[in-house]
């Protein structure tokens, strides 16, 4: 039964998750919050969408950009580089940005009749992202739950699994990698160097996915 609201980036896990739950999802929504990538994710997560049938909208969140602290925010020379776990990743931060979107989701699902809005964090999220973690879920599930007439819930199935573990399901399912992106900085090609990038490689590499992005 679709009766759910997939927030989609166009990045390898929700597209995972677009594939994994197609049965479920009722519709997807992207959010051009004015990062350096955006641009290049948002055009795959609607073509993904158009391929399953599955209804696609973009919603602006210029104020983000225009107000909030982010090297995610501040132009690709901004992006640092090296592995997730390292201290200068915290840059990359978009203060509260999932709550954000799911409070937006959670609003349209409502308007719907629908009953669950679904992420795809995942257990590499957790160093740096207070708002992937598991008791960030669970508090923002309750307050959906709590504050809609219809209750509705947020899932987020991959809360526990690593990255890998998500491109293991990708692989499952067929999904090609190249129709998604991961890079920061937002240029023509992925960088290779920056946390997300050294992520999908070490992602795709646990899955044993050949790696065919292309790298500059």
């Amino acid at each position: 039964m679709k009766d759910s609201i997939l927030i989609l980036s166009g990045g390898m896990d929700s597209v995972t998750m677009l594939y994994d739950k197609q049965e479920e999802i009722a519709m997807a929504i992207s959010f051009d919050y004015g990062s350096n990538h955006n641009a290049k994710e948002i055009p795959f997560a609607k073509m993904h969408c158009e391929r399953l049938g599955i209804p696609h909208v973009t919603i602006p969140l210029d104020f983000m950009h225009q107000y909030f602290k982010s090297s995610l925010l501040d132009g690709s020379e901004a992006i640092p580089e090296g592995h997730y776990a390292d201290e200068n990743m915290k840059s990359t931060v978009v203060p509260f940005r999932n709550g954000i979107m799911l409070a937006v989701a959670v609003g349209m699902a409502e308007s719907r009749g629908l009953k669950y809005v679904m992420m795809a964090n995942h257990g590499g999220d957790h160093t740096i992202y207070p708002d992937c973690r598991p008791e960030f879920v669970e508090a923002f599930d309750a307050a959906a739950c709590a504050g809609t007439y219809v209750n509705v819930h947020l899932k987020a199935p991959y809360t526990h699994l690593t990255k890998g573990g998500i491109a293991a399901i990708g692989k499952r399912l067929g999904i090609d990698y190249t129709e998604t992106w991961s890079c920061y900085k937002g240029g023509n090609r992925h960088c290779g160097k920056c946390g997300t990038c050294v992520e999908r490689k070490e992602a795709l590499a646990e899955a044993e996915i050949e790696d065919l992005t292309e790298y500059e």
